[in-house]
């Protein structure tokens, strides 16, 4: 009768095999880091440099004669207190709030009416659809400049238009402190309206026909579908419009340059505007530093916010 024996694997190979499933996740550590580190270093060097850049400026005495000399003492809180203690920034603070709010609302109702309109199908609904995107293609100074034209008090072709039809045709849209921002809310409500209407229009696209369906067999009214039935699928895509709305208006800067630079007599000034006036007109690059950080946390507040909001849907 034979024995066998069974030969006992070497130490050497028990302790390559333990080894093994340690070495694995680290090598697939690696190549995850390894696809990661390009976005983090790009977003390291192209926004968190600027950001961190940017705050340590609003504590620094910064002028020209930095860019030659290299010298920025620090001066502590001044360039907040400067900034806040001037009567300017209040005023701009509103007309920012003011600005945003109008011009979000103003986008987001014509953009939702077009969207529902644009989803019942009909002859050259496409080609309107393409026409409508049109001011949202035009670069916002060009907009800013045609506007301007158009709202001249003087030459402008709304007026002509209005006088042509005995209302009166020498409205300041632009020249008047009480106007001024008006204008220009609508103007920026003209331009975003595609966008909101392009989004939207998405959004009523995926929502089952089925709703409807059931909807208009209980005998829902038209009212009372979309306010049962669209409004809430419609949720997450109002969700982004508005956050996407908010992030690209509060720091709109191009399209008041273009039409009013700031005026008349500040009416028009924002905080985007008064960063640009202070860092490049009066080149007090600290306050307009610190102006640019008040920016910086609203949007941060805001985002916030948005993912806290978020997060409690999802949960």
């Amino acid at each position: 009768m034979t024995t066998s024996t069974a030969t006992a694997p070497a130490p050497a190979a028990t302790a390559t095999a333990a080894r093994a499933p340690g070495s694995g996740r680290l090598r697939r550590r690696l190549a995850q880091w390894g696809f990661v580190a390009p976005a983090v270093v790009f977003m390291l060097l192209f926004f968190g440099f600027p950001l961190v850049r940017n705050v340590v400026m609003s504590f620094q005495h910064y002028t020209p004669k930095t860019f030659f000399t290299g010298e920025a003492p620090f001066n502590g809180t001044d360039n907040w207190a400067h900034v806040f203690q001037d009567a300017l920034f209040g005023k701009a603070l509103w007309h920012t709030l003011v600005f945003t709010a109008g011009s979000l609302l103003g986008q987001f109702c014509a953009g939702l009416a077009l969207a529902v309109f644009f989803n019942r199908r009909f002859p050259l609904s496409g080609a309107l659809r393409s026409l409508i995107l049109l001011p949202w293609l035009v670069p916002m100074v060009v907009s800013g400049i045609v506007w301007r034209r158009i709202l001249d008090q003087d030459t402008g072709v709304l007026n002509s238009f209005l006088d042509t039809l005995g209302l009166g045709g020498h409205t300041p849209w632009l020249t008047s402190p009480d106007l001024a921002l008006l204008s220009v809310v609508l103007v920026n409500i003209w331009i975003g309206i595609p966008f909101n209407m392009v989004i939207l229009y998405g959004g009523l696209q995926e929502i089952p026909k089925e709703l409807y369906e059931a909807a208009s067999l209980d005998g829902a009214s038209a009212w009372r579908t979309f306010r049962s039935v669209t409004l809430p699928m419609l949720k997450p895509v109002i969700t982004v419009v508005l956050v996407l709305g908010f992030m690209s208006t509060v720091k709109i800067l191009d399209l008041i340059l273009a039409l009013t630079d700031g005026g008349p007599a500040d009416a028009t000034q924002t905080l985007g505007t008064l960063t640009y006036q202070n860092s490049f007109v009066q080149l007090d690059f600290g306050a307009g530093a610190v102006v640019g950080n008040v920016l910086i946390l609203i949007s941060a507040v805001f985002a916030v916010f948005y993912l806290r909001a978020n997060r409690t849907e999802g949960k």
